[in-house]
């Protein structure tokens, strides 16, 4: 993906949304881990969903997207959710 130039946003102070507190465990990872993501995040784009943004980024050696929302107004960064993307390979 190449090295990109962050937005202001992105040190913003994070906020942790309920939707991904509840998945944290079902996903077995942690807030330290989750702050790790990010800082070895590798890339970014818009998603579909206005306002939100994907961050790619790797943990336990896979790779894993986060979904982040800026609170332009309060300057906070939420994360929504994160989940390990897995490739669907017919071998």
């Amino acid at each position: 993906m190449g090295k990109r130039t962050w937005p202001p946003w992105w040190e913003w102070e994070l906020r942790l949304d309920t939707h991904l507190l509840k998945r944290m465990l079902e996903r077995r990872f942690t807030e330290v881990d989750l702050r790790l993501m990010l800082e070895d995040a590798r890339g970014f784009w818009r998603d579909v969903e206005e306002g939100r943004w994907v961050v790619v980024t790797r943990h336990g050696g896979r790779r894993w997207e986060v979904i982040i929302e800026p609170d332009l107004g309060a300057q906070e960064l939420w994360v929504i959710t994160a989940y390990e993307v897995r490739e669907n390979r017919d071998e």
